[in-house]
């Protein structure tokens, strides 16, 4: 029996859905079957229809699309495997044909998948009827009646049209993730309802935090819709483990040598610790029983490219395993078949505002009591499973109940300038669901002022607004526009730089032990980095993959030359894809040829990215510390730098991480002179 529960008003949910539940509806297999869509027969779409038959939202259609359709607003708890995000979308469009609906997800690996998804299951050709929109990434066609989108390309969607007349409905899936960009949207949604009266928005939530999205929108109505999954056995470690990467890997030997046929899940922080734990995984291969599966290691995070990312959805192959190593994008939306065992790292990277110091730094973090629930029920979605927690039940106690938003801990500088080309003059009034910090706001709206994008009187600038277009961070999209009207020789080595300043940990962190045979290898083969430093070390390093690639170099030589100097070969597949999509943007046509490339010269390119970046710099100190110029707070080159070791004037740096002390990471020495120029009241008497 399906549950569809719906509340008029917000109510106190407690921890039970039954709290709010006021209407059960009971929905036979029966009545599925008389209701399906009339298709083409075939095996495959007879396989598709069963599977519908048995999510719950397909079992409630009609009390889901009734009550949608009643309210301007629906606020909508769809627990695991209940099929809201491929379902609901298509449930309207079969009461209304004539609807144009957009999904938007958090992550575009999600968007990409659903839409495929859903494709198969409305059997039109992806890019049709249905298709995906993300950033530097679509197929969409000008029957497209439904798009899923990542939030960042609605957002931008609203830039260029304010009331979103495209679409008579918007789906935001996932909101219990809370994202910067979710919460921008749900406020410039709630702006929009009030021009738009005809215009539906369903938020769409896996937790029991609907109350929230409920009162924000005026009391919006609640509705639950079950989740359909299976027993999903826990286990903690028993003492704990100081190096997670070891912890895993023993944790995927375990399993592979002791539980029954399925395939693994496992959750870590980011890219360099999936990186370390396939490698270790591959080295221990020639050692592994015979009597055991084969392991086949599968990469899963942001920064790969499409056919990589779908590796994790292919079949595995007969005495095979397939481990899934995925950052937190695999948490919600995904459903990788197969998988009946779930091993959580319980670690996530978010990026920290440190509103007094005015800085931001990446940082892995204890995720939530309600992500280790969505990790642990990945390994439920088909069959009973397994979760092994690599942390003890007393860490899993002290994690806070929910993921505390993201506007809480990031920096708000992108967000302020996109209400400020949205046409919001007062981002303090604006109806954020959760406000942000008062200091982090006026840092923003003063670091955009010394970008150049706000005028003295708070308004965006035509600078501004060409910087609010790109896909990047405000002070990236400052370099990016200040570099269209430099020599084409500057112009173009900028964007490369940026296209892999866009692809997250291109340049990996070595094993302790191999650091000192990197760093060496990088010396011989990129001279330049050593004077110039980091932002001339991956420019060297793009161009020279660039040019083996042309020269008809095999896999294994290109994966050799990357392993060499630390470069993930993933990673580097991207960012010719970023490139194209950032010349695009700047709207560009010529390419640079062999004599630009000829003249390239590395000081003009650092003052480039000095436009962008003037706050992120420090004067050399005797003890060769380094002493920031906006709060005088001591800082050091950190080790993995080219410039480590190595005395400047002053530096300028892309990322500041705090461990034992601080340190500043993608380093470029810059002339005092240099900074004077372009920010002459930072140095004060220095």
């Amino acid at each position: 029996m399906a549950q569809i529960g719906i509340s008029p008003r917000p109510t106190k949910l407690g921890n039970a859905p039954d709290g709010f539940v006021m209407k059960t509806v009971d929905f036979s297999d029966s009545e599925d079957s008389d209701a399906l869509p009339k298709q083409r027969s075939s095996v495959a779409y007879e396989e598709i229809l069963r599977q519908r038959r048995r999510l719950p939202m397909y079992k409630g259609r009609k009390a889901v699309t009734e009550a949608v359709l009643a309210s301007q607003v629906t606020v909508i708890i769809g627990e695991t495997g209940s099929g809201k995000s491929t379902q609901l979308p298509q449930l309207l469009l079969d009461v209304d044909p004539k609807q144009r609906i957009a999904v938007t997800q958090p992550r575009r690996v999600a968007a990409m998948s659903l839409a495929t998804r859903v494709a198969a299951e409305m059997q039109t050709g992806l890019g049709e009827r249905v298709g995906y929109q993300v950033r530097f990434q679509a197929k969409l066609g000008l029957q497209t009646v439904l798009r899923y989108v990542t939030d960042g390309m609605l957002l931008r969607e609203i830039m260029i049209d304010p009331n979103l007349r495209r679409y008579t409905t918007i789906i935001i899936d996932e909101a219990h993730e809370r994202t910067v960009t979710t919460d921008l949207l749900l406020g410039l949604l709630k702006q929009i309802l009030a021009n738009r009266p005809q215009l539906r928005v369903v938020v769409m939530s896996a937790t029991l935090d609907a109350e929230t999205f409920s009162e924000f929108f005026g009391g919006a109505r609640i509705l639950y819709v079950e989740g359909k999954t299976y027993p999903v056995e826990r286990f903690y470690l028993k003492a704990e483990e100081s190096n997670l990467v070891e912890a895993t890997v023993k944790a995927v030997e375990q399993v592979n040598s002791t539980q029954p046929t399925g395939d693994v899940l496992v959750f870590l922080s980011g890219q360099d610790e999936i990186e370390a734990t396939a490698e270790q995984l591959h080295s221990r291969a020639p050692n592994r029983p015979n009597n055991v599966p084969k392991i086949w290691a599968v990469p899963l995070y942001a920064a790969l490219p499409e056919r990589a990312q779908q590796k994790a959805f292919a079949e595995t192959p007969a005495r095979t395993r397939k481990v899934v190593l995925a950052t937190n994008i695999a948490e919600t939306s995904l459903t990788i078949p197969g998988i009946r065992y779930v091993i959580d790292g319980g670690r996530r990277k978010v990026r920290v505002y440190r509103s007094k110091l005015g800085l931001d730094s990446l940082l892995p973090v204890s995720i939530s009591q309600a992500s280790a629930a969505q990790r642990m029920g990945r390994a439920g979605r088909e069959a009973p499973g397994k979760c092994f927690r690599l942390y003890l039940e007393s860490d899993y106690m002290k994690m806070a109940p929910h993921t505390e938003p993201e506007i809480a801990l990031c920096p708000v500088s992108g967000p302020v300038l996109t209400l400020k080309n949205a046409g919001v003059d007062n981002v303090y009034e604006f109806p954020w669901i959760q406000t942000p910090n008062q200091r982090s706001v006026a840092n923003a709206l003063l670091q955009l002022y010394a970008l150049g994008a706000l005028d003295s009187a708070g308004k965006i600038t035509k600078f501004g607004s060409k910087m609010s277009v790109l896909p990047v961070d405000p002070a990236l999209a400052a370099v990016l526009v200040h570099a269209v009207d430099q020599e084409v020789h500057v112009r173009d080595a900028v964007i490369d730089i940026a296209a892999c300043l866009n692809v997250p940990d291109l340049l990996l962190t070595p094993p302790v032990a191999k650091q000192g045979e990197v760093a060496e290898a990088r010396a011989e083969l990129f001279p330049a980095a050593a004077q110039y430093g980091d932002l001339i070390l991956v420019k060297q390093i793009y161009d020279a993959y660039e040019s083996l690639v042309a020269s008809g170099a095999g896999r294994r030589d290109v994966r050799d030359w990357c392993a060499r100097i630390a470069v993930s070969p993933r990673a580097m597949q991207s960012v010719n894809q970023i490139r194209a999509q950032l010349r695009r943007y700047l709207r560009l046509t010529r390419e640079r040829d062999q004599a630009d490339e000829d003249t390239i010269d590395y000081e003009l390119i650092i003052k480039s990215f000095l436009r962008g970046y003037p706050t992120n710099t420090a004067v050399g100190l005797a003890d060769r510390r380094y002493q920031s110029t906006v709060n005088n707070q001591p800082i050091n080159i950190h080790p993995s730098s080219s410039l480590f070791g190595r005395r400047s004037a002053a530096i300028m740096y892309l990322e500041y991480v705090f461990t034992t002390k601080a340190y500043a990471r993608v380093v470029s020495p810059v002339e005092l002179d240099w900074l004077r120029e372009v920010a002459p009241n930072l140095l004060g008497s220095k």
